[in-house]
């Protein structure tokens, strides 16, 4: 897959009570190592003794924050970052994150990851009480439960702990308040949340990758349902909405979403992704010279499948990884030739050879057309591609841009004529069975909802999944 699916966001958050460590640097360090899971928007607040200061624009980490803008954030003892890759909420400024709320018990920042299954009928509720929206995501709409709540509780962490009987789908967040850092996960635990340690400094993070990229220490991921909180006393945890039931992490976490060098709910993405890979190849073995992956996720499970299979593996394609997300195409022929400005193929590696291709999805089916053509162009006398996910056949509540059904080809196509479309050999995907296994050791459930169409909770009903941006944009 290149340029399809997207996550929503990343989060992070640092208190640092000894001031030991530059707390704004840690975030603009942080966000760079999660900017794959958002390329919208960054920003980060930061709280110098109840002075919260923030900077959030459009743009990659590097677009947004300049040493100029760093300087002007300045220091603390507490600082939240985010990036943002919408899909609630349309693309626009107002909607990067964090967000930052003053209000009568004192300001409180919040930075989401995820999607609420219910967010049009909590604003619609919200409105119609009087209150007053600035965007257009339903992370706003998580800071006003927690703010009405925080009217009738008397600290914040327990507003959020009551505000969590009210919000419902996928959330890992991160909150500031003038003395405290928190951190809370939803009772699925949906999306990942992990806490680690640099010197006397506790750290949240959406990805263990975070915590490396500052030398931290990751010291465990947080549980579905919990909240954490940390201030001058220390840290404790709520777990009210923990449970004993099994969570369902999104499972395209290991597929596509995280960086391979993280480790979520005890299992490492890169051996996950090798995995997949390996049952690939033994659910759909094929007789071929050379296995390639198409960058980068797909290139863990190439590797997977040639173990597994014996056939040898090769560098197939070249990225650009000068192109970024402001990549402009002027015309419909450059349009059209888009994947080969962004990714090439290697004809050494290909040229006169049996190529099995390994992508992580297909979603509409243009992008994988335009890859095998590559192949073919540079050479190859047959391409196999291999999925290392199953096909796609629901869409997703949980913060994934996973379409509606209309769009998704494998709702469309059978899997003879999908393989006809793109232009392969043959094609072969991973099955549902085999996608749950692939995490190894992971100390968690997974949801595989947008390829069996089985939620793990109640979702908007078919044809539902924009209510929440639609009914907005219809009242602007």
């Amino acid at each position: 897959m290149f340029n399809n699916i997207h996550e929503e966001c990343g989060v992070f958050g640092i208190y640092d009570p000894n001031g030991t460590h530059h707390v704004t640097s840690c975030a603009y360090t942080a966000l760079y190592a999660l900017q794959h899971r958002g390329q919208e928007s960054s920003g980060i607040a930061v709280n110098n003794d109840g002075l919260i200061t923030i900077h959030k624009d459009l743009g990659l980490v590097p677009e947004v924050f300049n040493r100029e803008i760093l300087d002007k954030l300045g220091d603390g003892q507490i600082a939240v970052g985010h990036v943002r890759y919408s899909t609630t909420g349309n693309h626009n400024r107002s909607n990067s994150q964090p967000l930052l709320v003053r209000h009568i018990k004192g300001p409180m920042v919040l930075a989401h990851n995820g999607n609420l299954t219910n967010a049009w009928e909590l604003r619609e509720k919200l409105e119609l009480s009087g209150a007053i929206f600035h965007t257009t995501n339903d992370s706003e709409v998580i800071s006003y439960i927690i703010t009405e709540e925080r009217l009738k509780n008397p600290s914040i962490e327990t507003a959020l702990e009551q505000a969590m009987y009210q919000i419902k789908g996928a959330y890992s967040l991160v909150l500031m308040s003038p003395t405290k850092l928190i951190a809370a996960r939803d009772p699925n635990g949906f999306r990942p949340l992990c806490m680690g340690k640099l010197d006397d400094a506790t750290i949240f993070a959406s990805e263990s990758c975070a915590l490396d990229s500052l030398g931290a220490t990751f010291v465990r991921d947080l549980e579905p349902g919990e909240i954490v909180v940390v201030d001058k006393n220390g840290e404790r945890t709520i777990k009210t909405h923990c449970s004993t039931a099994k969570s369902t992490l999104c499972v395209f976490e290991y597929i596509y979403f995280a960086r391979p060098d993280s480790v979520i709910d005890g299992a490492s993405v890169h051996n996950a992704r090798l995995r997949a890979g390996a049952f690939l190849a033994l659910e759909h073995p094929v007789q071929a010279d050379v296995v390639i992956g198409v960058p980068d996720s797909g290139l863990d499970a190439a590797l997977g499948f040639a173990r597994q299979s014996g056939i040898p593996y090769g560098v197939g394609f070249i990225k650009n990884r000068y192109i970024g997300r402001t990549f402009i195409q002027p015309n419909q022929k450059q349009r059209e030739n888009s994947v080969k400005i962004k990714l090439n193929a290697v004809a050494a590696t290909v040229k006169g050879k049996r190529v099995v291709l390994i992508d992580d999805s297909i979603v509409r089916g243009t992008t994988s057309q335009r890859i095998v053509k590559l192949l073919r162009d540079a050479g190859a006398t047959e391409v196999h591609m291999r999925i290392s996910s199953p096909p796609f056949i629901s869409p997703c509540y949980f913060g994934t841009d996973i379409d509606s059904k209309d769009k998704l080809i494998a709702c469309k196509m059978s899997v003879e004529e999908i393989c006809k479309e793109v232009g392969a050999d043959s094609l072969g995907y991973l099955s549902v069975g085999a996608v749950k296994q692939i995490a190894e050791g992971a100390n968690c459930g997974f949801c595989t909802a947008c390829f069996d169409g089985e939620y793990p909770v109640e979702v908007p009903s078919e044809g539902h999944k924009d209510k929440f941006e639609s009914k907005i944009s219809d009242n602007l």
